[in-house]
């Protein structure tokens, strides 16, 4: 992960190449004195391609082995919608993971603090102002935990792995501690919250929307704004990215905040698809996440990843989840080929690296 952040706010200038993790060393700006931004956006667009094409192959298979294993529970459309609306959770907490991994950084708290927007969301009090403070409530629980262990991590100088590992104890803890433990039901007055879940508009519930409309905005402040150039070059290389005049402990607070407010968002559609909010609620997402990056093709170094890989990502460990319910087999099962991929996939990222250019 990114090492001891510096501000950038006014750095000096400087005429020297900078070198950077994945990606070309950094050229100055043509007799303006000015350093380039490292960019490292993604990596070559033929290996990206190549990657996507092989996540899209691996989704087919998958679809191949659930039509030969149950054919008449795996295509139906209730099948597909379920599958979708169990990817939607998971999914926008991908968007967030995947820019603070190419960011250089890590968030292992992102299924807690979920839980724990979730069970502030749905408590009597909250409740009691109606389904739209509730959904503010849950994004802004969301955002403000993002915002801590981005300070923590910032200005605390706090590695990555520790403030994110402290954020997913205390958050759940305290989701406990305010929950008593206990499950807590969204009120039938509040009925607007499932509905997010029961509606749906052509054949496709609310909150699969919302997955989209968050994976399509995170698509273009990755790709299209000067927001996720940064984000590239600060995960490349943070002292090349402070020597461009980049506030690198600003854009990495910035990067937290982002994943707490998914966070937020998740938290929305997981009430609506339970009608609860439960201390319980996330366990083990960070690692369902992170993994879904990594398969994606995003760097866990940083400084190289697309959305579109992560959400192929989430598609992919969906799909599997699927099948391994729909085959009957157990959990344990499920959790050794989730990781014999997620070793796969590193090994392959490294393999990768080493390849000359």
């Amino acid at each position: 992960m990114t090492g001891t952040f510096h501000s950038g706010g006014s750095a000096p200038r400087t005429e020297k190449n900078t070198g950077e993790r994945g990606g070309a060393p950094a050229a100055p700006a043509g007799g303006s004195g000015k350093p380039r931004l490292p960019f490292a956006r993604g990596g070559a667009a033929g290996s990206r391609e190549v990657h996507h094409l092989g996540l899209v192959a691996a989704l087919v298979l998958l679809a191949v082995v659930g039509l030969v294993t149950e054919p008449g529970n795996f295509a139906t459309s209730g099948n597909v919608v379920g599958i979708l609306a169990l990817a939607a959770t998971i999914g926008v907490i991908t968007v967030g993971q995947t820019f603070v991994i190419i960011g250089g950084g890590i968030d292992l708290s992102v299924g807690s603090v979920m839980a724990l927007a979730s069970v502030w969301a749905t408590t009597v009090a909250t409740q009691s102002y109606g389904p739209a403070v509730m959904a503010l409530c849950a994004v802004l629980v969301g955002t403000g935990a993002g915002v801590l262990t981005g300070l923590l991590i910032s200005y605390g100088r706090l590695v990555p792995f520790i403030a994110t590992l402290a954020m997913l104890v205390a958050a759940r803890g305290l989701a406990q501690r305010m929950s008593d433990r206990r499950t807590q039901l969204v009120r039938p007055e509040n009925d607007a919250i499932e509905a997010l879940s029961t509606t749906k508009v052509l054949g496709l519930p609310l909150v699969v929307y919302i997955f989209a409309a968050v994976a399509a905005a995170g698509w273009l402040l990755l790709n299209r704004t000067t927001f996720g150039r940064r984000t590239f070059a600060v995960g490349g290389n943070p002292e090349a990215a402070r020597l461009a005049g980049i506030d690198v402990r600003r854009h990495t607070l910035t990067l937290y905040a982002l994943s707490g407010f998914c966070c937020g968002v998740a938290a929305l559609i997981i009430m609506a698809r339970t009608t609860t909010g439960s201390s319980t609620h996330g366990d083990l997402y960070e690692l369902d996440a992170i993994a879904a990056v990594i398969i994606g093709g995003t760097l866990l170094t940083g400084g190289r990843g697309t959305i579109a890989g992560s959400i192929l990502g989430v598609l992919v460990f969906t799909l599997i989840t699927n099948l391994f319910i729909l085959n009957g087999l157990q959990t344990s099962d499920q959790l050794i080929a989730k990781g014999a991929i997620i070793v796969v996939a590193v090994l392959l990222q490294r393999r990768g690296l080493r390849s000359p250019t």
